[in-house]
């Protein structure tokens, strides 16, 4: 495996791990750091919003026996270098392109905001052969993003980061059905609590919430330049697998109803009882294992 970046290769093995993290220069400077796991065709797995490559180290390791699964940090995260102010979709497929041409992969599974950046990569980049995409946030109405990021930029810049939490966690229907419906003050008071408690103990090796935070931005200025141009993605020509968990927010149904029929040609599968976290390791809500089965019979 080549790079475009001269870095030493670290190997990491645990009674539960074993990787390998190296480093590309994507197109306009910027690193981007990435696990390795495994052996065989290469998969990139591209993660979305509020979580880092960390997220879904199960998730490859049940995959590395048949497949090299390639897990980078997106931009603000871990082992990659910071955003640029104004970052959007194009320097993350320019990530993505430097992490197939060094790897040689020509898989991509995307998982949420990392769905859209797959999605335009496939129109745009024929290394990728077969796209597997997870619940890409589409929302139905364009002004709803665009005023989710108006309120939560407004919160960050006043220093108020539990409030932008609630704001993005609220906007995008995520989080448990207490915690949305308790009151906003107590659910902000309760984020304080928890980052605060989190700051004081091992990550073991998650990327924080409060770190977490400014990346949120990113991934809303994603979904609000999209609004729903599904139809765009009717030239891809890669293969398509679209992926969803039964109990998912009605809007990210949707949006895979609509690709599914601008891709006619794509296949669909919906994961009982599992929602927008099914892919992420288990100790985050998460049940990779029967993500993990889709995947290899699609990329097999």
């Amino acid at each position: 495996m080549t790079t475009s970046a001269a870095v030493s290769v670290r190997s990491i093995e645990t009674t539960r791990e074993r990787y390998t993290t190296d480093s590309v220069t994507s197109r306009d400077g910027t690193t981007i750091g990435y696990r390795v796991f495994g052996r065989g065709p290469g998969v990139v797995l591209v993660h979305g919003t509020a979580s880092s490559g960390h997220n879904h180290v199960q998730l490859a390791e049940a995959l590395a026996d048949s497949f090299t699964v390639i897990v980078p940090d997106r931009r603000g995260r871990g082992l990659s270098g910071p955003y640029g102010a104004n970052d959007g979709i194009d320097q993350e497929v320019e990530d993505l392109e430097a992490l197939l041409s060094a790897t040689g992969a020509r898989n991509v599974f995307g998982v949420s905001s990392g769905g859209i950046i797959c999605l335009h990569a496939a129109l745009t980049l024929p290394a990728i052969d077969k796209a597997a995409i997870f619940e890409p946030p589409f929302f139905q109405e364009d002004a709803l993003p665009k005023a989710l990021l108006a309120r939560f930029d407004a919160e960050m810049a006043q220093g108020k980061v539990a409030a932008a939490l609630i704001t993005a966690m609220r906007g995008a229907q995520m989080g448990p059905p207490i915690f949305n419906a308790m009151p906003r003050w107590l659910a902000e008071r309760l984020t304080t609590g928890f980052m605060a408690s989190e700051a004081k103990k091992d990550s073991g090796g998650y990327v924080s919430m409060r770190d977490l935070a400014p990346t949120l931005h990113y991934d809303f200025q994603l979904v609000a330049d999209m609004g729903r141009p599904i139809r765009a993605f009717a030239a891809i020509r890669a293969d398509v697998l679209l992926l969803g968990g039964s109990k998912s927010p009605a809007y990210l149904k949707a949006a895979l109803d609509d690709l599914e029929r601008v891709l006619p040609g794509a296949r669909r599968v919906e994961f009982p009882g599992l929602d927008h976290a099914a892919s992420w390791n288990r100790d985050r809500g998460g049940r990779p294992e029967p993500v993990a089965q889709e995947l290899r019979r699609f990329f097999a």
